[in-house]
């Protein structure tokens, strides 16, 4: 496939003006896909003013979703977004699935693929680049790679992957600066990185100074107030008031340390705040648990306290 420049381009545009979007996936109590929450949820977060929007990803509970339930995500998604912003559907396993889910994806108009990294097992190097050349000529959407877990590129496989029209970019989960470094200049003018750590707001002082500015937000599926009001404070240098280290010090860094108490709690604990708010995401899928009545009680003191920071309400 050529290039998609326009794809590029308003990727490019969004990550400079807001953060990215992952939104979750609604359930029903009994663990059903819940298709009208996932609309009320995913259309209120587009009207915050995301740089894109990325349905169905690991914030989406990716791994738990069925090709018709996947199908549902990404289809409502693109009609919510009308448009306005870049929607890149997640996809993963092994390639041979992955290809199923990017054709859904793409049958259902998403914009470009994040690929999630691979299931199960390590692979070398020449292994990883071929999984991303499978896709590539399996769908005609654009591929942006997420290296995380067991996936992590060289410099020379950044190379062999940015030189296949169909890769577009790099997320990076993994937080290792040097090697991200290495990886930044390896690769070709235009080609896109971002920050995809968990609670990405943590790091993204750090990434910045590799030349990794945009970063994904899981703050932003339960509190784009406070999401949003980082973002602009980071961008703009806002020094003056300290609006970046008070939002750290005082909700980040107490969140992540409150995420880090139970495994899987990246998900569930951001579903959970955005139930706390009244958003209709219902909980999570087995093997995730929603949070104790313990962590929850001191999950609503800290979005209370968060959001009071920024002059937003519960």
């Amino acid at each position: 496939m050529s290039l998609d420049r326009e794809t590029v381009r308003r990727l490019r545009d969004g990550m400079a003006q807001g953060v990215l979007s992952f939104p979750l996936t609604s359930f029903h109590d009994d663990g059903s896909l819940d298709p009208d929450g996932f609309r009320a949820h995913v259309a209120a977060q587009i009207t915050t003013a995301p740089g894109a929007v990325f349905p169905a990803c690991g914030t989406g509970e990716f791994f738990s979703l069925d090709e018709d339930e996947y199908r549902q995500v990404v289809t409502i998604t693109v009609e919510e977004a009308g448009g306005r912003l870049p929607v890149v559907a997640g996809v993963g396993y092994g390639w041979a699935q992955a290809a199923r889910f990017a054709r859904i994806a793409q049958d259902a108009g998403a914009d470009a693929l994040l690929v999630l990294p691979h299931y199960l097992v390590a692979a070398p190097q020449d292994g990883l680049v071929a999984q991303l050349e499978q896709l590539a000529a399996r769908t005609r959407l654009p591929l942006i790679a997420y290296q995380r877990g067991q996936v992590t590129f060289t410099a020379a496989s950044l190379r062999r992957i940015a030189a296949l029209p169909a890769v577009i970019g790099l997320k990076d989960g993994h937080s290792d600066l040097d090697r991200l470094q290495r990886l930044t200049l390896a690769a070709p003018d235009g080609f896109l990185f971002f920050n995809g750590a968990a609670t990405a707001e943590i790091q993204a002082r750090a990434y910045a100074t590799v030349g990794v500015p945009a970063y994904s937000s899981a703050v932003h599926a339960f509190a784009p107030e406070i999401a949003n009001a980082f973002f602009t404070a980071l961008r703009d240098g806002d020094d003056g008031d300290k609006t970046v280290d008070r939002l750290l010090r005082d909700f980040y860094v107490p969140f992540v340390e409150l995420r880090d108490r139970v495994p899987g709690y990246s998900v569930s604990l951001v579903k959970a705040a955005a139930r706390l708010r009244g958003r209709p995401v219902g909980p999570v899928r087995a093997p995730l648990t929603d949070p104790s009545p313990g962590d929850l009680a001191d999950l609503a003191t800290l979005l209370a306290a968060g959001l009071d920071l920024v002059g937003a309400a519960l």
